[in-house]
């Protein structure tokens, strides 16, 4: 699949980028997706919620009536789960939600996500990105050169670039990442992929291995 080349001005370089099948067009396997989705959404979980037992509430344990003869039910101690401020039973407890995934099948999550994008014509091409300085305005005027500025957008370097990361944190529905760091969920969650021709040799390279 080819795909022309903007600038960063939104407009074709005349230059063309074959997008590999091997990562663009595979078919989709929505069970290895959604796997790789809930495994990235589980580690982002801190699991640490905590409710107290009865034996962690402070209080008297004394009885706090007869047993018999007052017309009401048993009642043990005030740390009972049946009383306000009380135990509670089988409550959270602290925990880690984060589970092991094949790196194969996660590899076949991502391609499967990318070719989906690629199907949609989700996916754009650009030759280079880059800032020489950190303004917020620098890549909105590239989000709005593109014509995806009321978009979510995921763009992906082939290497981590501060000033381009730290120019998009602002942005609500913008995300700067590199592409060693691609991940399913991000790649779902927006609506256009920016790519930049490395990007494309980087990803190639790194789903071949």
């Amino acid at each position: 699949m080819e795909v022309n080349v903007l600038n960063l001005s939104g407009k074709e370089t005349g230059a063309k980028v074959q997008l590999p099948e091997s990562v663009f067009g595979v078919k989709p396997n929505d069970h290895a997706i959604y796997l790789d989705v809930k495994q990235y959404l589980a580690n982002q979980r801190q699991g640490t919620h905590k409710s107290k037992q009865r034996n962690e509430i402070a209080g008297s344990t004394r009885k706090l009536h007869k047993q018999k003869g007052t017309g009401g039910a048993r009642a043990g101690s005030i740390k009972s789960p049946l009383f306000n401020g009380g135990g509670r039973v089988f409550g959270p407890q602290p925990r880690d939600y984060s589970f092991k995934l094949n790196k194969k099948l996660k590899q076949v999550a991502r391609k499967s996500a990318l070719s989906y994008k690629a199907q949609e014509n989700n996916i754009l091409v650009l030759d280079a990105v880059s800032f020489e300085s950190i303004k917020t305005k620098n890549y909105v005027s590239l989000i709005n050169a593109l014509n995806v500025a009321d978009e979510k957008t995921l763009l992906v370097l082939p290497a981590y670039d501060n000033n381009v990361y730290l120019s998009s944190r602002n942005l609500k529905k913008a995300k700067v990442i590199a592409a060693s760091d691609l991940n399913t969920y991000d790649v779902l969650n927006a609506t256009k992929i920016l790519l930049t021709a490395d990007s494309v040799k980087t990803l190639e390279e790194a789903f071949a291995k």
